[in-house]
């Protein structure tokens, strides 16, 4: 490919009709991140090449009200999907170098070279670089506290959400979205709780799970594989369409020892038998 320029374009238009130059440049300065690109446009819907050009065209176009919304809007999405953040640390750190790389190409086709101008535009392009990141780093970390708060929150009101209801049976209901952190903090709690309760039974309720991904999923069959192996049987209700999806999906089945069944009533109905010994009340 061989660099486009008609000497009455602007830089916008310079960069228009070499946006392929651009990509190929960028691509090639950003090492680690992309490799990552599809990975991060499943995970997240981020297109980040895309969003490379509508970032270069704010910067290049001073429109700083719209780079900082589509900063803090960009912040939130990588916060809510966990995207490592170093991937867009060298992103936007490609960016620039290409941003420049392209410029210098410009000027070099330009006959009539603007010193000047170009120092006065280096100081532009760079505050508006720096302005983005700041505004991404303030967005992610805001949300992303948020999140954390509502997370720990969740699990301070449900700290230990297995429910007994006589002395070998319990119920664990899981409301909200279940990921890798949560299903971390349940391994811990609810493997010492079959031990401590001696539970045989543990009835587990997804009914309130709103979303769970490929790697939750596979969290939680290993949970279930714990649970399977400290002699405890686990009971999936209440399996909504979504998350049977992301299980087929994901290529995992559930072990031999789990059992699924359509609703909590139907579990309780079968596994809580009348005449056992219930537990206080308290408990």
């Amino acid at each position: 490919m061989e660099l486009k320029y008609d000497y009455s374009d602007q830089l916008k238009g310079f960069f228009e009709k070499n946006n392929q130059i651009f990509e190929q440049t960028l691509l090639n300065e950003a090492v680690n991140v992309k490799d990552k690109i599809d990975d991060i446009l499943t995970v997240g819907n981020i297109d980040l090449v895309n969003n490379a050009h509508h970032l270069v065209f704010y910067i290049i176009d001073g429109e700083d009200e719209a780079l900082r919304n589509f900063a803090k809007k960009e912040g939130i999405a990588w916060a809510t999907h966990a995207i490592d953040l170093s991937f867009k640390l060298e992103w936007i750190q490609a960016i620039r170098r290409t941003l420049w790389a392209m410029i210098e190409k410009f000027y070099e086709m330009n006959e009539n070279k603007q010193v000047r101008y170009f120092f006065q535009m280096e100081h532009a392009i760079n505050n508006r670089v720096d302005e983005f990141l700041n505004s991404f780093f303030i967005s992610f970390s805001t949300y992303k506290d948020s999140l954390l708060t509502a997370q720990q929150e969740l699990v301070k009101n449900l700290s230990v959400p297995i429910i007994p209801i006589d002395a070998s049976i319990c119920i664990l209901p899981l409301i909200g979205s279940l990921d890798t952190n949560r299903i971390e903090t349940l391994k811990d709690k609810v493997l010492v709780k079959v031990s401590e309760l001696r539970i045989e039974t543990l009835i587990m309720d997804l009914s309130g799970v709103a979303a769970m991904d490929k790697e939750s999923t596979i969290e939680l069959m290993k949970l279930l594989d714990g649970i399977a192996m400290m002699g405890c049987k686990t009971v999936i209700t209440g399996l909504r369409k979504e998350t049977v999806r992301e299980i087929t999906n994901s290529g995992v089945n559930f072990n031999q020892q789990t059992e699924t069944l359509a609703t909590l009533q139907q579990a309780l109905s079968e596994y809580f038998l009348p005449g056992r010994e219930k537990l206080p009340a308290d408990f």
